[in-house]
């Protein structure tokens, strides 16, 4: 009996495979760490067969924690870490590693494209600003830098659409990643304009199809088979973007309302639902994504900050280094349940965080590569607590200086990721934002997304609202209502962090430029 569906999110971190029955209940997961390199100048890259090695050994390894996998698979659905540029030849052999979505080697040539004034009508047409994670850049600096390696190279393809070749042997990419980057978000189909635009007219041989998961899959090859175990012919369907997604698996999908999800993970991901392209909002910074869902005419419209947990994993540390020093052994599941303690123990908004921890910079809701973290109003007064509920502050600030570049915040918010977990943060992110605040209870929702077009597009439900109301909406906890003494609060606080960053930025560029000076006789 056909009864497993199987969701593979192949992310920056770890590559998962999940079993869901047909009505959404997770069974098991197995992951494998996920290896990228990084290089001089910003590069970020990963190979390509070591992906598909460790991918296809995730299938493998769950068929050891479920009984029959190979024969009550009914499909497998795969997603993965957006963005990047994944090359191969005519022969489907890697003309070379992967560029990822963290390498920033085009962010220079990014700030020239994006003064050009052809710019706005290639964001009013994707949707999407331009930054240096995406395709468009990178093979445009490919193009200005390595036209030997494009000359190579037959396709150019993204994380999930390389490991859907090897396992079905077709080219193909989905409408997420197709429009977003080259294409027209309303029509859901490649512009030639965005090409022109980009000065990638004379590579566009190298973009696949767009393929509709809910509609159209294919058979897993022998090859493949062989590999993951599973059986010959066994349908698999491309997923679009994990950003979407996660969004999907964790409740954004609710045509009945207003309705947000935030996803606090290593980055902030904030997408609010728009039914139509006339809901999508585009802001005048020129920021942000416009992304195409798995349902007729929908659409995530997403800002996504750099760096999310990556600000707690940093505070933390330093509360680890001190008490280390001391002779104090605490692990992080430790720091974290202290971490609530020490926030409610402290005065809100008495300080304001710059949450711009990550190296490359913030994306959302503008665009800086240079753009970095810090504290301001800093006194003798204040202690630990007061510097983790600024963070915490900073990451609800964040999150509502995105909602508000894609017009009014919605009422209601829904909250995935593991730091969704921390009580203190939801409180904190219902005031910032003035939106009720719904966790979902989906351990893997980027898979269970994945899962859910395959889902739909087996006819196990009729629709993707049938889907949601099983696989989602039970799992979604009760509202928590915004505080409105702390709303206020955060309401007078709120223009003083959008203030800073603004002022900040030149700063921010003067230091990226400052010369480095090794200290005599410092430690290599």
């Amino acid at each position: 009996m056909k009864d497993l569906l199987i969701g593979i999110d192949a992310g920056t971190s770890v590559i998962k495979s999940v079993a869901f029955d047909l009505s959404g209940r997770q069974l098991a997961m197995t992951s494998v760490t996920n290896s990228f390199v990084t290089l001089e100048g910003g590069g970020a890259e990963q190979d390509l067969d070591q992906t598909w090695r460790d991918m296809a050994r995730t299938v493998r390894d769950l068929a050891t924690k479920v009984p029959d996998l190979a024969q009550r698979t009914a499909a497998v659905a795969i997603t993965g870490q957006g963005d990047g540029t994944w090359l191969i030849d005519g022969d489907g052999l890697p003309v070379s590693r992967a560029w990822l979505w963290l390498d920033a080697r085009a962010g220079h040539l990014v700030d020239e494209m994006r003064a050009d004034p052809r710019d706005r009508t290639r964001f009013e047409l994707t949707g999407t600003g331009l930054n240096s994670c995406q395709q468009g850049a990178q093979l445009a600096f490919m193009k200005r830098n390595n036209p030997d390696m494009l000359q190579r190279a037959a396709t150019a393809l993204h994380c999930k659409d390389w490991l859907y070749f090897k396992m079905t042997g077709e080219r193909a990419t989905d409408p997420s990643e197709g429009t977003f980057t080259f294409g027209d978000f309303r029509s859901r189909s490649y512009s030639d304009e965005v090409f022109d635009i980009l000065d990638l007219t004379t590579h566009r041989r190298l973009l696949p199809p767009m393929l509709e998961g809910t509609t159209v899959h294919h058979p897993l090859s022998r090859s493949a088979a062989a590999e993951t175990g599973l059986l010959e012919g066994t349908p698999v369907v491309l997923g679009y973007v994990d950003m979407v997604m996660t969004a999907l698996g964790a409740g954004l999908y609710d045509p009945s309302g207003n309705v947000g999800c935030t996803v606090i993970g290593s980055t902030g991901i904030h997408t609010r639902f728009a039914r139509t392209s006339g809901d999508v909002v585009l802001n005048g910074d020129g920021s942000g994504y416009t992304i195409a869902m798995p349902v007729p005419g929908a659409f995530a419209q997403l800002q996504s900050n750099m760096a999310a947990t990556l600000n707690i994993d940093w505070l933390l540390g330093l509360a680890r280094d001190v008490l280390t020093a001391g002779g104090a052994e605490l692990s992080r599941d430790d720091l974290l349940g202290a971490l609530d303690v020490w926030v409610e123990g402290s005065e809100p908004g008495s300080l304001v965080y710059q949450p711009y921890i990550s190296l490359a910079g913030e994306r959302g809701p503008f665009v800086d590569p240079n753009a970095r973290a810090g504290f301001i109003g800093l006194s003798v007064k204040h202690g630990f607590g007061d510097l983790a509920r600024a963070v915490l502050e900073g990451l609800a600030f964040a999150a509502r200086d995105c909602y508000q570049a894609m017009g009014a915040v919605p009422g209601e918010i829904r909250l995935s990721g593991g730091a969704a977990r921390s009580p203190s943060l939801r409180r904190i992110i219902a005031a910032a934002t003035r939106s009720q605040v719904r966790t979902s209870s989906r351990k893997e929702a980027g898979a269970a997304g994945a899962a859910m077009m395959a889902a739909v597009g087996l006819g196990v439900y009729g629709s993707m609202e049938d889907c949601a109301a099983e696989w989602v909406t039970p799992l979604l906890g009760d509202c928590d209502a915004y505080d409105e003494a702390l709303s206020q609060t955060y309401d007078a606080l709120f223009p003083s962090f959008v203030a800073a960053h603004q002022a900040l930025r030149p700063v921010w560029k003067a230091m990226a430029r400052r010369p480095l000076t090794r200290i005599s006789g410092a430690q290599e």
